[in-house]
């Protein structure tokens, strides 16, 4: 769970959920303001979670997001509307 309580995994799986895009690491990280060591960690991380799967196209690995990590970043999206939101009331 501590995972996903930081803010870089869930822009990561937020951003994951364009599909008008292809995402690869490197861009993931450009994207995001992340390390790609980092995005790359957290990568593996939601692929032993089943929420990515990785498709080779030549010498580039791109990530696309599981039925259940679409699921996942729709929620986070919503949570991030949500607070959004809140904020402009302060």
């Amino acid at each position: 769970m501590s995972l996903f309580l930081r803010e870089k995994p869930v822009k990561i799986l937020i951003t994951l959920s364009d599909t008008g895009r292809v995402w690869y690491a490197r861009l993931l990280a450009k994207e995001t303001d992340t390390t790609y060591a980092h995005v790359v960690e957290l990568l593996d991380r939601f692929a032993e979670l089943g929420l990515v799967v990785f498709e080779k196209e030549g010498r580039v690995k791109i990530v696309k997001l599981t039925e259940e990590g679409r699921e996942i970043a729709s929620l986070f999206e919503a949570i991030a509307r949500r607070l959004g939101t809140l904020e402009n009331k302060i």
